[in-house]
């Protein structure tokens, strides 16, 4: 191979198998490179941030380009809208956009706060759905924003769902949100999980990011397994604990409940079987009169 992989690349992301393909694995790197502190950027800066030889990181930008995925101007290079595909094939599949919309929207309406959903990725929370207010949160977020999860609220609602063994293993995998990741005892991370599944709802008080306070419960798909979680976020200053346990928390349980209910329905609903090509092409056929 031309070069190698090094320096920022994680080391989960090279692969080991027979049939990994290292410049699929590459272009999607690049891709990645982007975010809302590098929106535009050069070449040079593109081999910096990915650890690969220009000519190499030349070669993805110009595929990516000639597929639509990037456009190169005077500042560099830009992603273009048609990334947003590669998320929403996934959210669009399980439907959980068109399930989460009314009720994050009712919570918003009520509370005046932010409210999203994610699922778990990792040891990270990648966000699947958000309705937003304006408010001065230290953090950005928008679909498919990650964080580690064991310092959200949302992470820990879904980790505290799965079994002690398969959580330690899954917050050993090294946290690709660019984020320095929270360390936590066993001890801790047991106490934490034990007592959010006891009571159903997790708690995160400025855990990810000072002034940033959150509440969440899981969303559960049409066999009850928790696939993902909903939360709604306040300014630490603004709201204290007591308000998001006893005003927020009924409110914000009835509306995972309300999205795990549409959620099951859809994940039920009857298939209509596709219809027969010989039996259409029998029905539209012309027969000689006797």
């Amino acid at each position: 191979m031309s070069d190698e992989w090094e320096g920022s690349i994680d080391v989960a992301e090279r692969g080991q198998g027979p049939d990994f393909i290292e410049a699929l694995a590459r272009g999607l790197h690049v891709l990645r490179s982007f975010s809302v502190d590098r929106p535009v950027m050069t070449l040079t800066e593109v081999a910096t941030q990915t650890d690969l030889a220009r000519p190499t990181a030349r070669r993805i930008l110009l595929t990516l380009e000639e597929l639509g995925y990037v456009r190169s101007g005077h500042a560099g290079y830009v992603l273009t809208p048609r990334v947003l595909e590669l998320g929403m094939a996934y959210i669009g599949a399980l439907n959980l956009w068109d399930m989460a919309r009314p009720h994050l929207e009712g919570l918003v309406a009520v509370t005046g706060e932010s409210s999203s959903m994610a699922q778990l990725d990792g040891s990270d929370i990648v966000y699947v759905a958000r309705v937003a207010v304006p408010k001065l949160i230290s953090l950005r977020v928008d679909i498919g924003t990650r964080f580690p999860a064991m310092v959200t609220s949302q992470g820990r609602a879904l980790l505290s769902a799965m079994d002690r063994a398969a959580v330690h293993d899954r917050l050993a995998e090294p946290s690709r949100s660019g984020l320095p990741a929270k360390s936590y005892t066993t001890e801790q991370i047991d106490q934490i999980l034990d007592q959010t599944a006891r009571r159903g709802w997790a708690l995160a008080d400025q855990d990810l990011a000072p002034g940033v306070r959150s509440i969440a419960v899981p969303v559960r798909d049409g066999r009850g397994v928790a696939r993902a979680a909903m939360n709604i976020t306040v300014h630490a200053a603004e709201t204290p604990v007591e308000t998001l346990t006893s005003d927020y928390l009924p409110l914000l349980l009835t509306a995972a409940e309300q999205t795990s209910s549409d959620w099951g329905a859809w994940q039920n609903r009857p298939i209509e079987p596709a219809p027969s090509v010989a039996a259409g092409a029998m029905s539209n056929a012309s027969y000689p009169a006797l």
